[in-house]
């Protein structure tokens, strides 16, 4: 049976997500979120559905098949319905926009989440890295990485493009 195969038929405990590092050949068991992140990324919901230009869904625990693996940010932004009948893996393509908040092994989502993220050709991959105490935004994939980013300390606004067009306060990321 290969990793896939034997990825798809975990039985995850509850409270636990699976993730899987596809090019590290790596599944990841990390528990739940604690209240701080839950706080967070409900907050970021509310901004999301009240200041975007555009009307979007923002989805969590959203499962995606991207090219690097299956991966479960901690939010996932894409328009209205567009998740509708899907299975718990979905296709990235769509996705305007993930959100991660990772409280343990930040390094993964500094480096192979951006890179899959990217290879996916999701526009936009908000970190929300408490450990370096800042938030960076990832653009314009191209090539398998992202090729511009905006990086700010905690408390700094930070500018997310179309399809969002407004101004995001990473204070309440925290």
């Amino acid at each position: 049976m290969d990793l896939l195969q034997t990825f798809l038929r975990l039985h995850v405990p509850q409270f636990f997500k699976s993730e899987l590092f596809q090019p590290e050949e790596e599944i990841v068991l990390a528990p739940s979120a604690g209240g701080t992140h839950e706080h967070a990324v409900a907050w970021f919901a509310r901004t999301v559905a009240r200041e975007a230009v555009e009307e979007l869904y923002v989805s969590t625990a959203r499962g995606l098949i991207i090219p690097a693996g299956r991966f479960v940010p901690a939010a996932t932004v894409a328009p209205v319905g567009h998740f509708r009948d899907q299975a718990p893996w979905a296709p990235s393509a769509g996705v305007a926009l993930v959100l991660e908040l990772p409280s343990t092994c930040p390094h993964r989502a500094r480096e192979p989440k951006r890179l899959g993220y990217a290879a996916a050709d999701i526009p936009c991959y908000l970190l929300v890295d408490r450990t370096a105490g800042r938030v960076t935004l990832f653009t314009d994939p191209e090539n398998g990485d992202y090729t511009a980013h905006t990086q700010t300390d905690f408390g700094k606004p930070v500018d997310l493009p179309a399809p969002f067009s407004f101004t995001l306060d990473t204070a309440p990321l925290r």
